[in-house]
């Protein structure tokens, strides 16, 4: 009879220790560690010594065939996952609570399930007539998807393992899952492991698509042990604000497709309503003639996405002014605000700043550097920017405009949308990117050239305001001069 093994498991990382300790060494988080018996973790028949078999070897100029891919119906869900899902994948979906997890997944496999494919869909969560409101609340009630509320793995593989093989399995959600292999109760990391390894051990052998549907913590993580994201071949995270209806699916990792494509959806209450051009979405509530706002020309993946920067300049009374930023990184933040001080003599210690991207969009590429400064420069002469302009370019720790990627791509978009005219990095004017877009190109080489236009157009909107010389530094911006 095997020996008991107690050993304390992290609940957030999945790290074990021999002994019970208030912080876990390897994530930093305290009071995380829970005891659980590790006897049964693995089965009695892999823990037995075999003789391993012998296997062929294969070289590296054999014929490779494309693996076939299931489409789900939605162009979003498709572009995300890189054309469909693969046969055999195992796919983690994270989110917030009530972000719309069960909402997508719902409609994907409606469609799919109409198709003519078999699906199943698994609710650990909710029960039969739970899911069956949802879908009639969604008009998708008639769609013949086969349902389930079941947490048992063994229970439900060999339900799958009856007839013909699904085509997608979704598991909603992992954490509610358990297995007889191991002891611990359900959620914790032991089980989501075990659980996730024997899903996977089902779709490899079957090749049926399985979906995941994972926790996040207060972070934005996925909870559970980081190896399931590992074991899986995608990571999709469904981000979103509560307040707003704009939802992003973001792909983390992926096997077999692109991980910097995003699929926009819109919450309506029919569900989630595909949007094919998030630019005009996202501008389409524009609040014209205001300082500090400025459009932002993005690359999301392959398609071009224009978004609008708002930035608040106030003075402050504190010691220490505060920095709060929304949608864009914080260091990313501190950098443009540092450069625009150190080589601009823009004197923002007396002042908060506050930065948002509208529309519940989290940018990531450096390109949004000089459109954040622009708003942020706008904001604290309080000179309102061009309303059909569009702002892109990294800048550098020496205030020098740097060139970005698909320079054309975000021009023809910005055109495509009624924009006139565009500030970017001079070294990107050269070629026939503007031409053929038709916008008017104002070619900036350094951050100081910017601010002295901003500072320009709005000392003309008072009197309070010093004139300023033509691409130079104005003077109640130059350091030692307030």
């Amino acid at each position: 009879m095997a020996k008991n093994t107690l050993s304390f498991v992290c609940q957030n990382c999945g790290a074990a220790y021999n002994r019970w300790q208030g912080k876990c060494e390897s994530c930093g988080e305290w009071n995380t560690l829970a005891e659980e018996d590790t006897t049964g973790s693995v089965p009695v028949s892999i823990r037995s010594k075999r003789k391993g078999r012998t296997f062929a070897l294969e070289s590296l100029s054999g014929k490779t065939q494309d693996a076939p891919r299931l489409s789900s119906g939605m162009t979003e869900l498709d572009r995300v996952t890189g054309g469909g899902f693969v046969r055999g994948s195992v796919l983690l979906v994270g989110g917030d609570p009530g972000i719309g997890k069960s909402t997508l997944l719902t409609q994907a496999t409606s469609l799919m399930a109409r198709a003519g494919h078999r699906i199943v869909y698994i609710s650990g969560e909710e029960a039969i007539a739970q899911v069956r409101l949802r879908a009639e609340r969604l008009g998708l009630s008639d769609a013949p998807v086969q349902l389930a509320a079941e947490t048992s793995v063994e229970d439900i593989v060999s339900t799958l393992s009856e007839g013909a093989v699904p085509r997608l399995i979704v598991i909603d959600s992992i954490q509610t899952m358990w297995t007889d292999t191991v002891e611990s109760a359900p959620g914790t990391v032991t089980q989501v492991r075990a659980s996730a390894q024997a899903l996977i051990r089902f779709a490899k052998k079957t090749g049926a698509a399985i979906i995941l549907v994972g926790h996040v913590t207060k972070d934005g993580q996925i909870a559970g042990p980081r190896v399931v994201e590992h074991m899986v071949d995608a990571v999709m995270s469904f981000e979103g604000e509560g307040s707003q209806q704009f939802r992003i699916l973001r792909a983390v990792k992926n096997r077999f497709g692109p991980t910097d494509e995003i699929g926009v959806f819109e919450m309506t209450g029919l569900g989630l309503r595909e949007v094919t051009n998030p630019s005009e979405l996202f501008l389409s509530e524009r609040d014209l003639g205001t300082p500090g706002t400025a459009v932002f020309a993005g690359i999301e993946g392959t398609r071009p996405v224009l978004v609008e920067l708002q930035a608040l300049v106030a003075p402050t009374s504190l010691g220490t002014p505060r920095r709060a930023v929304v949608g864009w990184d914080q260091s990313r933040l501190s950098m443009v605000l540092a450069v625009l001080e150190a080589h601009c003599g823009v004197k923002l210690s007396g002042h908060d700043v506050y930065l948002n991207v509208a529309g519940g969009l989290r940018i990531h590429e450096p390109a949004a550097d000089m459109a954040a400064a622009a708003a942020l420069v706008s904001s604290l002469v309080n000179a309102q920017l061009p309303t059909d302009a569009v702002y892109f370019g990294e800048i550098s720790l020496s205030g020098v405009i740097r060139p970005v990627a698909q320079t054309p791509a975000r021009l023809k978009e910005a055109a495509k949308l009624g924009f006139k005219r565009a500030v970017l990095p001079e070294s990107a004017r050269g070629g026939d990117a503007g031409g053929d877009a038709g916008l008017s190109l104002n070619a900036i080489n350094s951050l100081t050239t910017l601010v002295a236009e901003i500072a320009a157009r709005g000392s003309r909107r008072g009197e309070q305001n010093p004139p300023v010389e033509k691409n130079a530094t104005p003077a109640r911006f130059r350091r030692g001069e307030g």
